[in-house]
C-alpha cells in the first residue's frame, strides 16, 4: 500500500501543456481504430500500435477486468416557479427517489421549491423535481421515478467536449450493463465485439466489475501537495464469479489487466477479499475512497489499459503510480509529439 507519510507530493509534477486541437471532440470509427501506446515498465520503452492489435499485445492466460457500468442520462433541465432555467446533474443515488446533484445556478434555488422538467425541446412537461436539501456544493433533489430521467435526461458529456455526439450509445461501452454513472469508463470505449472475441480465442479471459463513475473524477487537485487532496467516493460491486476469477489468476501467476482507472480502484479496494486462504464467496460492494498515488504497491493489478488524462487530476497520479512518474512524463510527451488524441474520446495506453 502507499505510504502517506513519505513526504510532500507537489501537484505541479503532474502538469503538462496540451495543444487544444489534441482534445478529441468525436470518437473514431470503428471504435478499435483508435491508437494504442504501449508503455513497458521493465524496459522503459514505448511503442505505437492500433487498438485492434490488443489481443496480440496481451498474453494467453491474462485476465481482463472491465467496468460494466452504464452512463445514465443524468443531465436534466427544468424551470423554477419564477421562470428561471435550472440545469441539474444527477451525481449519486441516495434512495429510490432522491439524488445528490449539482445545480446551475445553485445559489438561487430554495429548499422546498418544485421545479418543472423541460423536455429535449425545452418545452415544459408534467414531470416535477423537488429540491429538498443542500449537501455542501450540491443539492438533494427528489424525482417521482426513474422514468423522468429516461424521458427527459441527456447524457452528460465532459465539459471539454464541445461537440455532442449524434449517437448517445457512442459514449457507452459495448459491454455496459449496470446503469448508474455520470461519466463513462472511457478506457473501455475502444472495445468492439471483434476485439473481445479475438481475446477469448487467444485464451484471454474477461470478467467485469461495476463502479459508478462520478464527475469528481475529472476535477483537478486544488491543493499544492497532492497528498492533501480529499479523494471522491464512488460505489462499486464485484460479483462472486469475478472474485473467484481474480483469485484464481493470482494463485496461478497469471496477469490481471484492469481496463481503466475505475477497474483499478475497484480491484485494489477488494484485495483483502481475494488474497489469502479464504476468498469471499459472496458479492462485495460499497463505497471506495481509495486514493492511489506514486509509491502505492499494487496488490492485484499487474497491467492496465487507460486513456490520456487531464493534468493535475487523481487519474494521472494513478497511472504514474502504475508506470512511474518519469515514464509517464515521457509517454505523454511522446503522445503529444505523435499527435495522439486525448481524453474521453481519445486514444489509449497499455501499461505492462
Amino acid at each position: 500500500m502507499s505510504d502517506l507519510n513519505q513526504g510532500p507530493l507537489p501537484v505541479e509534477r503532474f502538469d503538462y501543456d496540451l495543444p487544444p486541437e489534441l482534445i478529441a471532440q468525436q470518437p473514431v470509427e470503428p471504435r478499435d481504430a483508435s491508437r494504442l501506446l504501449v508503455v513497458r515498465r521493465s524496459s522503459g520503452t514505448l511503442s505505437d500500435h492500433v487498438f485492434h492489435e490488443l489481443p496480440e499485445l496481451l498474453q494467453p492466460g491474462d485476465l481482463l477486468v472491465v467496468n460494466d457500468t452504464r452512463v445514465i442520462p443524468a443531465r436534466v433541465f427544468a424551470r423554477r416557479p419564477s421562470g428561471g432555467r435550472v440545469e441539474l446533474l444527477l451525481l449519486t443515488r441516495l434512495s429510490d427517489t432522491d439524488w445528490r446533484a449539482l445545480a446551475r445556478p445553485a445559489r438561487r434555488l430554495r429548499m422546498g421549491e418544485t421545479l418543472t422538467v423541460l423536455d429535449h425541446n425545452d418545452v415544459l412537461t408534467s414531470d416535477t423535481i423537488d429540491v429538498i436539501a443542500r449537501d455542501g456544493e450540491a443539492v438533494v433533489v427528489r424525482l417521482p421515478d426513474d422514468a423522468t430521467i429516461d424521458r427527459h435526461g441527456r447524457v452528460p458529456l465532459p465539459p471539454y467536449i464541445r461537440d455532442s455526439t449524434s449517437d448517445p450509445e457512442r459514449y457507452q461501452t459495448v459491454y455496459s450493463r449496470q446503469a448508474g454513472s455520470a461519466a463513462a469508463p472511457t478506457a473501455g470505449l475502444h472495445f468492439t465485439p471483434r476485439v473481445i472475441d479475438t481475446c477469448r480465442e487467444r485464451g484471454i479471459e474477461m470478467v467485469s466489475v461495476t463502479l459508478h463513475v462520478g464527475l469528481d473524477t475529472f476535477q483537478p487537485i486544488k491543493t499544492d501537495d497532492a497528498r492533501d487532496h480529499e479523494i471522491h467516493s464512488e460505489w462499486f460491486e464485484v460479483s462472486s464469479e469475478t472474485l473467484a476469477a481474480v483469485a484464481s489468476a493470482k494463485r496461478e501467476g497469471r496477469r490481471v489487466v484492469a481496463v481503466g482507472t475505475t477497474s483499478v480502484r475497484t480491484l485494489e479496494s477488494i484485495a483483502d477479499s481475494v488474497l489469502g486462504e479464504h476468498v469471499a464467496t459472496e458479492p462485495v460492494s460499497g463505497p471506495t475512497k481509495l486514493y492511489i498515488t506514486p509509491g502505492y504497491e499494487f496488490r492485484l493489478v499487474d497491467a492496465m489499459l487507460t486513456n490520456f488524462h487531464l493534468p493535475r487530476t487523481t487519474l494521472i497520479l494513478l497511472v504514474s503510480a502504475m508506470a512511474g512518474e518519469d515514464l509517464i512524463r515521457e509517454a505523454y510527451a511522446h503522445a503529444i509529439a505523435e499527435r495522439y488524441r486525448f481524453y474521453s474520446f481519445g486514444d489509449a495506453m497499455l501499461i505492462v
